[in-house]
C-alpha cells in the first residue's frame, strides 16, 4: 500500500496534490490519477492488478519456444500457439501444456517486445519510448504552424455548406496565438501567409499584444511549408524555417490542443457544429462571421486564462517583464514579402506580359528587352510590382481592369470555362463529320465518337492530386 501511505496526505490531512509531488519527488499526473483510482475502487483499488498466476511448471526448452512463438510476424492466436507447442513437446517427450497455461506465459512478455516483434520500431517508438517536449527559453524565440479543419459547417460565398479549415501560427514559450487564418478550400501557401502576416504585424485588438518576427518558425513536411515563397520569405525576414522528422511530429502536440479547446469549447457553442454520430447540421455562419467568432475566442477567452503547462495566462507569459519584438520596417514591406509572388519576366515595348494581362508603366520605357521580377497578389492581380536587379522600380496596372479587383482564380476559372467552352463546340463540329462523312476521320477520332454511344463506366476512384 505504498500508493496510500503518499495519497493519505492529501486525502486525510488535505494536502493539495501539487505541493505533494514536490515533497514526494513524485509527477503531479501520477498523483493525479493514483486519486483518480482511489476515489474509484478506495484502498484496494491502490494496490494495482495482481501479478499472473505463475505457470505450472513446465520445462524451460517449452517456455522459451512459446515465447518464440508469441513473437513471429504476423501475431498467431493463442489457441494456434497452443497446438504448435503441444506438438513439439509431445515429438520431445515433453509434458503438454493447456490453453490457460500457454496464455500465461504469453501475458508474461513484456508487451513493448511484442509491439517491437510484430509492429516494428515505429509503432514501439510511439508507444512506449520518452517524448522530450522542450520549451522555448522566452517569447518569438519558436513559433509553430499548422492546420486543421473544423467540426463545423458554414455557409460559402454561393450559400452552400462547406467545411472551413484553420490554420494557426502559436508561440511555443507562451502558448499564445499570435496570427491565425480561417479558409474554405484546401490549406496553401497563401493562407499560410495570411495567418503569418498577421502573426508579425501588431494588431489592433485589445488583449492581443502578440507580434514580432520569430527566430524559428516549426512546421511539418505539407507543400504549402515546403514552398520557395514561405523559403524566400524567410530568408528575407531572416527567421529560420525547421521541418519535424517525417512521422515523428514530437512538440507538435502543444498546437495540436489548441485545436480540440477551438473545436470543444467554442465550435460546440456555435450552431453548425458537427458531432460525431449526428446528422449534419443546418449551416447558419458565414466565413466572416466564424472568422469573428475565432477572434474573439483567442483573445478574449484563450489568451485570458492560465494554462496548466506554463502556470500562467498565454497573455501574461507573451509580455513577461516587457520587451521589444522584431518588426519589419513597414507593413507594405511584409505585404510585399508574404502577400506577393515572384515571376521573371521581359519588358516588351507595349508593357509586361502575365496570365493573358498586359501591364504598363511609364517607367517601363527604360527597360524595354530587359529581364524584370514581378510580384502579384493573388488576391487581387489588376497591378504588379516590378524589380529590377534586385531594386524596386514601380508598379504596373493592367488597363483593361483598373477600376476593379481581379483574382487570380478567377483568372484561372475563366480560362477552365473558355476551355471547355471551346471543347464543346469541338465535339459538335466532330459530331457533324461522323454523321455524314464517318470515313474522314482519323481512327482516334473514330474511336472518341463511337465511345460517347457506349454506356458510362464508374470513374476510377482518385487517391491522390497527382491522379488529375
Amino acid at each position: 500500500m505504498a500508493r496510500w501511505a503518499v495519497l493519505r496526505h492529501h486525502v486525510e490531512d488535505g494536502i493539495p496534490l501539487k505541493q505533494l509531488a514536490a515533497e514526494q519527488a513524485i509527477g503531479l499526473r501520477t498523483l493525479e490519477r493514483w486519486h483518480a483510482v482511489f476515489k474509484e475502487g478506495g484502498k484496494a483499488a491502490l494496490a494495482g492488478p495482481k501479478p499472473p498466476a505463475r505457470p505450472r511448471k513446465i520445462p524451460l526448452e517449452l517456455v522459451a519456444l512459446i515465447n518464440g512463438l508469441a513473437l513471429v510476424k504476423p501475431p498467431l492466436s493463442t489457441a494456434v500457439i497452443a497446438r504448435k507447442a503441444n506438438r513439439a513437446a509431445a515429438e520431445r517427450g515433453w509434458p503438454a501444456v493447456s490453453y490457460s497455461t500457454v496464455r500465461t506465459v504469453i501475458t508474461g512478455l513484456d508487451p513493448g517486445m511484442r509491439i517491437l516483434a510484430q509492429q516494428g520500431a515505429a509503432a514501439y517508438r510511439d508507444r512506449y519510448e520518452l517524448i522530450w517536449r522542450p520549451r522555448a527559453g522566452r517569447p518569438n524565440v519558436l513559433w509553430q504552424a499548422d492546420h486543421t479543419e473544423l467540426d463545423i459547417l458554414i455557409l460559402d460565398a454561393n450559400l452552400k455548406p462547406a467545411r472551413p479549415w484553420l490554420t494557426t501560427i502559436l508561440d511555443d514559450y507562451s502558448r499564445a496565438i499570435c496570427g491565425y487564418m480561417v479558409f474554405l478550400g484546401a490549406p496553401s501557401a497563401m493562407n499560410t501567409a495570411l495567418a503569418l502576416r498577421q502573426g508579425i504585424w501588431p494588431k489592433a485588438v485589445s488583449g492581443w499584444p502578440m507580434c514580432g518576427i520569430p527566430d524559428v518558425l516549426y512546421v511539418d513536411h505539407g507543400s504549402d511549408f515546403t514552398s520557395h515563397h514561405l523559403a524566400r520569405t524567410a530568408l528575407d525576414l531572416h527567421f529560420e524555417i525547421i521541418y519535424s522528422t517525417v512521422a515523428r511530429p514530437q512538440g507538435r502536440g502543444k498546437i495540436e490542443r489548441f485545436f480540440g479547446t477551438v473545436n470543444t469549447e467554442l465550435l460546440a457553442e456555435l450552431p453548425g457544429h458537427l458531432s460525431p454520430g449526428d446528422r449534419a447540421p443546418e449551416p447558419v455562419l458565414t466565413l466572416p462571421e466564424l472568422d469573428g467568432a475565432v477572434g474573439r475566442f483567442i483573445a478574449g477567452t484563450y489568451h485570458q486564462r492560465t494554462h496548466s503547462e506554463i502556470n500562467s495566462t498565454p497573455h501574461q507569459a507573451w509580455i513577461a517583464d516587457g520587451w521589444l519584438p522584431r518588426l519589419p520596417a513597414s507593413i507594405d514591406e511584409l505585404n510585399l514579402l508574404l502577400l506577393t509572388i515572384p515571376r521573371p519576366r521581359i519588358v516588351h515595348r507595349d508593357g509586361v506580359h502575365f496570365l493573358g494581362l498586359r501591364y504598363l508603366s511609364p517607367l517601363l520605357a527604360a527597360y524595354v528587352g530587359e529581364q524584370v521580377i514581378i510580384r502579384y497578389d493573388p488576391r487581387d492581380i489588376t497591378e504588379i510590382r516590378i524589380f529590377h536587379k534586385g531594386r524596386y522600380i514601380c508598379k504596373a496596372v493592367d488597363p483593361t481592369h483598373e477600376t476593379s479587383t481581379l483574382t487570380l482564380k478567377e483568372i484561372q476559372s475563366a480560362r477552365a470555362a473558355r476551355r471547355r467552352e471551346l471543347r464543346s463546340q469541338i465535339n459538335e463540329h466532330i459530331a457533324v463529320v461522323a454523321e455524314y462523312l464517318p470515313d474522314a476521320l482519323p481512327p482516334r477520332a473514330k474511336r472518341d465518337e463511337e465511345s460517347r454511344d457506349q454506356p458510362a463506366k464508374h470513374p476510377v476512384l482518385r487517391t491522390y492530386e497527382e491522379d488529375d
